[in-house]
């Protein structure tokens, strides 16, 4: 099967943080006359470009991305909010006969959109909230995620520890729902053709990679970038800011850090995060086609398997790991 012969497609190209995802993703996108949409849930957001790796001016000028650069820092995207706007996008796209291009990215924001999951509306309970937030306070950020870690393990996994606002949102939901927060994002249906790519570095690779993208990010001015965002009146506290550094380098511009203890916890908090992201995208999991990047060929192999793989998974053909 080729892939001019299939109706609406969505090529995935999936991997850990710093495996090389933009790179080949611009390339791709030039090949294939395709459209990149974005579903790093840190790239959604304005005046936040060193910390998160995103791409540069010159590469979205090479190719037309999507979902990045949407909301100021203090807006909340929602996992719903995004995936609504995905799929918005994806049948732009399509409607304009271009390839769209899902480069990925938060685990459950790629599984919302690639099998449809049915996110319910779930109005906010403040006072709810505030019960919760103030209980977060009071015991700690890692003694509240371990709560959530005993009534819902699998919302837990997905969570970073010190991200309380994500806690509270999840044990929010469960208090008032009287379901699982996982639970309630599992079912739905596939909406498009898809084909699933996966990038594979070694894992001890990867983590060189990351510290030397730490690295590079202080030079090229993180700090200010976390001074300018404070300054404009962004708090460290917003949502936006759990992203890994900035809450870091804002307690160091307090004076409660040395920029070596940021650099050191960035690097741990770095690396958890890519072990994290190896359990939504699994090597045995069939329904991903792996590459391994080192290899000279390795892009010319992904090329061919999207314009002539006749293994697309269909709607309705889902396989089970």
């Amino acid at each position: 099967m080729h892939l001019m012969e299939i109706e609406h497609p969505l090529i995935v190209l999936l991997g850990p943080t710093a495996v090389g995802k933009t790179a080949l993703s611009l390339n791709l996108a030039q090949a294939l006359d395709g459209e990149i949409i974005s579903s790093d849930s840190r790239l959604f957001y304005r005046g936040m470009n060193i910390g998160t790796a995103k791409p540069t001016p010159e590469e979205m000028a090479l190719v037309p991305h999507h979902l990045v650069d949407v909301a100021d820092p203090d807006e909340d995207w929602s996992l719903a909010t995004f995936q609504k706007a995905a799929f918005k996008t994806i049948d732009d796209i399509h409607a304009r006969h271009k390839i769209p291009i899902l480069v990925g990215g938060t685990g459950q924001y790629v599984h919302s959109l690639i099998y449809g999951w049915e996110i319910p509306p779930q109005e906010s309970d403040d006072h709810l909230r505030d019960v919760l937030t103030r209980w977060g306070e009071e015991i700690g950020a890692q003694a509240l995620f371990d709560k959530l870690a005993i009534i819902d393990p699998e919302a837990a996994g997905n969570i970073e520890w010190q991200n309380m606002r994500r806690t509270v949102r999840a044990l929010e939901v469960i208090f008032h729902s009287g379901k699982r927060f996982s639970a309630q994002r599992r079912k739905g249906n596939q909406r498009y053709p898809l084909l699933l790519i996966g990038l594979f570095r070694p894992r001890e690779e990867i983590y060189q990679r990351v510290d030397e993208r730490i690295e590079l990010m202080f030079e090229e001015g993180f700090i200010d970038e976390v001074k300018a965002l404070l300054d404009a009146g962004y708090s460290a506290g917003l949502r936006s800011m759990a992203s890994i550094g900035y809450r870091e380098t804002a307690a160091y511009l307090r004076g409660e850090m040395t920029l070596e203890e940021v650099k050191i916890r960035m690097r741990k908090l770095t690396h958890q995060f890519v072990r994290r992201q190896a359990n939504w995208f699994k090597m045995k999991d069939p329904n991903i086609h792996w590459f391994d990047v080192r290899e000279p060929a390795s892009y010319d192999l992904i090329l061919n398997t999207i314009q002539n793989c006749g293994s697309w998974l269909l709607p309705g053909q889902r396989k089970v790991p």
